[in-house]
């Protein structure tokens, strides 16, 4: 691991708990403002304000660095050259949920260089759970080594998903969840793609697969990477896009049920 990229993932910890303390505090002290993106997706105040208190946290160390963030840096495009250093955000990933009162909800931070993600950080303020990983090294939760579950036989897996915002998509959506609850043992909705990412990264869940953006996933991808699962999409990655931030028809899951599972989603895009 180089200097540069050990320092990034201490920072990224770093803040994590920061930014993850400041929301849980915001919640606690019914600090919460609800407002919506385009009519239709929830944001608060705590999302605003932990976006702003990390990239400020990140620039007090690296003023040169670039950013993609959900909340303030949202051009998606910046992240479709990972020569130079980038700090792909989410505040809060599980923003209904934070809301709504409920326990899953992480922190997303992922730094890219050299052409790919480096080191990845997901945290949850309230379970007090720290996913990280760093590119080539085992991934960790809490300072413990994670592993996928391996499972072989999809239909004794339990896999995860999520729905979007925009209700106008969801018909295809809704073939894949009935293509999978047939073949699979079954779902589980925790609400924070993150936190379903790195759930199969700790043999909790043993497949995942949604459409995100790149500040969803881009940390917790990682994450399961150097645990131990596979990575994908069940389309075509187009050449101008990393695959690590490519955020259309994602599919992470156990080696073993990978192709099988990809087999059954790829016909429905």
């Amino acid at each position: 691991m180089t200097l540069l990229i050990q320092q990034a993932l201490d920072h990224a910890k770093e803040v994590a708990l920061e930014a993850g303390a400041l929301i849980k505090k915001m919640r606690e002290e019914g600090e919460l403002e609800h407002q919506y993106k385009l009519k239709q997706e929830l944001v608060t105040n705590a999302d605003l304000a932990a976006d702003k208190l990390i990239v400020k946290r990140i620039k007090e160390h690296y003023p040169e660095h670039r950013f993609l963030t959900e909340e303030t840096c949202i051009d998606k495009t910046v992240g479709h050259d990972l020569s130079s250093p980038l700090w792909i955000i989410d505040p809060i990933d599980g923003t209904v949920n934070y809301a709504h009162g409920q326990a899953m909800v992480a922190v997303c931070i992922a730094f890219a260089c050299e052409g790919d993600v480096q080191c990845g950080v997901v945290y949850n303020p309230f379970m007090e759970e720290m996913f990280w990983a760093v590119k080539g090294e085992d991934a960790k939760l809490n300072g413990q080594d994670i592993h996928v579950s391996n499972l072989n036989d999809l239909k004794r897996a339990v896999f995860a998903t999520g729905f979007p915002y925009d209700k106008d998509s969801l018909d295809p959506i809704l073939k894949r969840v009935d293509i999978m609850v047939r073949h699979c043992q079954d779902m589980r909705r925790l609400g924070s793609a993150a936190l379903d990412i790195c759930w199969v990264a700790c043999g909790r869940l043993d497949l995942y697969f949604e459409s995100l953006s790149p500040w969803d996933f881009a940390a917790a991808r990682l994450i399961a990477l150097q645990a131990g699962a596979t990575c994908g999409h069940f389309c075509d990655v187009p050449n101008e896009i990393p695959v690590s931030i490519f955020d259309k028809n994602l599919l992470i899951s156990t080696p073993e049920l990978y192709e099988e599972s990809r087999a059954l989603l790829a016909p429905t895009v």
